[in-house]
């Protein structure tokens, strides 16, 4: 599909003068296109038969009253310019790059998307990972994330995250050391890499993967936008990995976002006295949560059925696991200390004289058992530093 100039700069235009998730100017956009919903905007009046309430179209005229003040300082075409000179790109709704998985939200769907690096957002998201978590995090955490966005790289994943200092960095990081795909959704214009501590990350994956946000150039970062912005991490993913989250955090706004979704969340559980583990461990305690740790459980969660099952934790396999049960019996029945003859060991595991011997005959060539005068016993552990 061909995305028509006036739509392009139409949408360009609302990404400018509206906060993204503004679900009014949703609604309008999904009825009217974003050339209509901007003519109405122009005109200052809601397009007729849109909203029935009164409470909704007071709130929409509130809005457009904002809107409309910053509607003589827009310049969509400036905005593409620049973000054209850093090898970027804005990509619409129904273009050939445009992640499919994002109408699942709704009337709170990006109107447009800023882009700069050279991967394809449609294609590096058709199997992708969300990884998010704190700020403020400990070795333990970033350890995880960078072993775990490392893992899932190598199984073809690309790693989505929000470009932050702590678990996201870490989860990048780990993506790109193994030669992967990693995305970083800001909370403001492409052409600013924020925060100044990960400059160098974040132009790395700029020049490897992508760089993409709802906001045009020379956007500054909000609080606000950065919650806002985790719900498009939650929708371009097929599901959200927290590593470390306080009981308050954005990384439990992404994955809520998450859950709305219906897209699988899952928690890493950390130390139990860690307090930036605390909203982790409320979550996998609730079931709210998939406990997983490693990328194998992951893939078990959002993979794909029957080809990225996880195998089946074990312990450790000891020799006598393979025994067969009768001969098992009787090596249960030789004495550590001291040693049984053939009959007692018989009594003490339930079989025949007879099976008692063969099966003690077996033992003893395989290095269970070893015989001690008339009688067997299990041998002594060797003492280090004895031959």
């Amino acid at each position: 599909m061909t995305v028509s100039d006036d739509e392009r700069f139409a949408r360009a235009t609302l990404c400018y003068i509206a906060e993204p998730c503004d679900r009014l100017l949703g609604r309008m956009i999904q009825r009217f296109g974003a050339v209509g919903a901007l003519d109405a905007v122009r005109a200052g009046k809601a397009p007729p038969g849109l909203f029935s309430g009164e409470p909704e179209r007071r709130r929409l005229a509130e809005h457009m009253d904002r809107w409309r003040v910053r509607l003589p300082s827009a310049d969509p075409e400036a905005d593409l310019t620049v973000c054209a000179k850093l090898d970027g790109r804005m990509i619409c709704p129904g273009e050939p790059e445009w992640p499919t998985q994002l109408d699942a939200l709704g009337d709170r769907a990006p109107y447009a998307l800023w882009l700069r690096g050279p991967a394809d957002l449609r294609y590096a998201c058709l199997r992708s990972i969300a990884m998010v978590g704190a700020r403020a995090a400990t070795s333990y955490g970033n350890r995880v994330a960078a072993d775990m966005g490392a893992e899932l790289a190598d199984r073809g994943c690309t790693i989505v995250s929000g470009g932050a200092l702590g678990i996201d960095a870490a989860a990048h990081r780990g993506a790109l050391a193994a030669g992967g795909a990693t995305v970083a959704v800001l909370a403001n214009g492409v052409d600013r890499l924020y925060p100044p501590r990960n400059e160098g990350l974040l132009t790395e994956i700029a020049r490897t993967s992508l760089l993409v946000s709802e906001w045009p150039p020379g956007t500054t970062p909000t609080r606000l936008r950065f919650l806002v912005r985790n719900r498009v991490i939650a929708a371009l993913t097929k599901g959200t990995v927290v590593v470390e989250a306080d009981l308050r955090s954005g990384a439990l706004n992404t994955a809520k976002f998450a859950r709305e979704l219906n897209r699988p969340v899952m928690a890493v559980p950390g130390p139990v006295t860690s307090l930036v583990s605390r909203g982790c461990h409320r979550w996998l305690r609730d079931g709210v949560a998939t406990c997983v740790s490693n990328a194998a459980e992951v893939m078990d969660t959002v993979g794909r059925i029957g080809d990225d099952l996880a195998p089946e934790p074990r312990g450790p396999v000891m020799p006598r696991d393979d025994l067969e049960p009768v001969t098992r019996l009787v090596l249960e029945a030789v004495p550590a200390r001291g040693s049984a003859g053939p009959a007692q060991i018989a009594v003490r595991a339930g079989v025949d004289i007879g099976t008692a011997r063969s099966r003690l005959g077996l033992l003893a060539a395989a290095g269970f058992i070893e015989r001690r005068g008339q009688g067997w016993r299990l041998p002594r552990p060797r003492r280090k530093g004895r031959p």
